[in-house]
């Protein structure tokens, strides 16, 4: 007579941290308790809520019906404000990223170049935009120079740090072919590294390009030019179909620049 199967019907993931089902219900039960004390903790006036919603729910109007005749002069100095802005930092970034990303390339670099390169993208990546704009503001004063250097500085950071990774993820084959020829350190960069991150590295750029336009509506309000000044205005006086003229032509640019970008993705592939 055949014996009846010992083996599980279903199969279930092993726990990954802790195996014993006591401590897993602890940490469960103490993750739930410190949120719902955390949530007491917050202080909310509902008044204030109430009276919050009200003013939501005209803005939301205002968007549904957006006036760009108005203020049309304010919002196309502050677009093309944010899009100068937006594109010079961009290349300045793209010029000033590809040195530093080689540099911080483990495989292409010396040790005192990899570090020293690191740093400088360590120390890009540990302030976020609006604390960089406010302390270039009170240097530089308020205007599009301030703003412009944010998204520059902020563009070192983004891809020198993801073009370093993808240079050290290429195929060591190609570079140890490159070489193998008695090809100098540049012609390495030249011929092996740089037809493999190129296509990366454009779609990066493109990437931060839609970032920084972004970002530029959100410095302006800290006094960095651009469009988010006039936004500011606009919701500070209420006027919210001409702020919501304002995000929609964002949107609208954001688009653009999404759609477009995959087409020259290919085009570069």
């Amino acid at each position: 007579m055949d014996q009846p199967s010992v083996h599980p019907v279903t199969w279930k993931r092993p726990p990954v941290l802790f195996t014993h089902t006591g401590w897993r219900r602890a940490i469960y039960a103490g993750a739930l308790i410190y949120l719902v004390l955390a949530m007491q903790s917050i202080e909310v006036d509902w008044q204030r809520v109430y009276l919050g919603l009200d003013r939501g729910w005209k803005f939301v109007e205002g968007f549904l019906t957006p006036d760009f005749t108005t203020r049309w002069r304010d919002i196309s100095e502050g677009l093309i404000e944010s899009l100068t802005m937006t594109v010079t930092s961009t290349v300045a970034g793209i010029l000033v990223s590809v040195p530093i990303g080689i540099g911080a390339a483990r495989n292409l670099a010396p040790a005192p170049v990899y570090l020293f390169c690191r740093g400088i993208i360590t120390l890009s990546r540990s302030f976020q935009e609006v604390i960089i704009a406010i302390l270039l503001v009170a240097m530089f004063g308020f205007g599009p120079f301030a703003g412009f250097l944010t998204l520059a500085f902020a563009s070192i950071g983004f891809l020198s740090k993801l073009l370093a990774e993808d240079i050290e993820a290429c195929d060591r084959s190609q570079i140890e072919a490159i070489r193998a020829t008695g090809a100098s350190w540049w012609q390495v960069v030249n011929y092996a590294v740089q037809p493999q991150v190129m296509p990366r590295l454009v779609g990066l750029s493109l990437y931060r390009l839609d970032i920084n336009f972004r970002e530029s509506a959100v410095i302006g309000i800290v006094g960095a030019g651009g469009i988010g000044a006039t936004l500011n205005t606009a919701i500070d006086r209420y006027e919210y179909d001409s702020a919501g003229a304002i995000l929609i032509i964002i949107i609208a640019i954001v688009l653009v620049v999404e759609y477009s970008s995959s087409y020259i993705r290919r085009w570069v592939q």
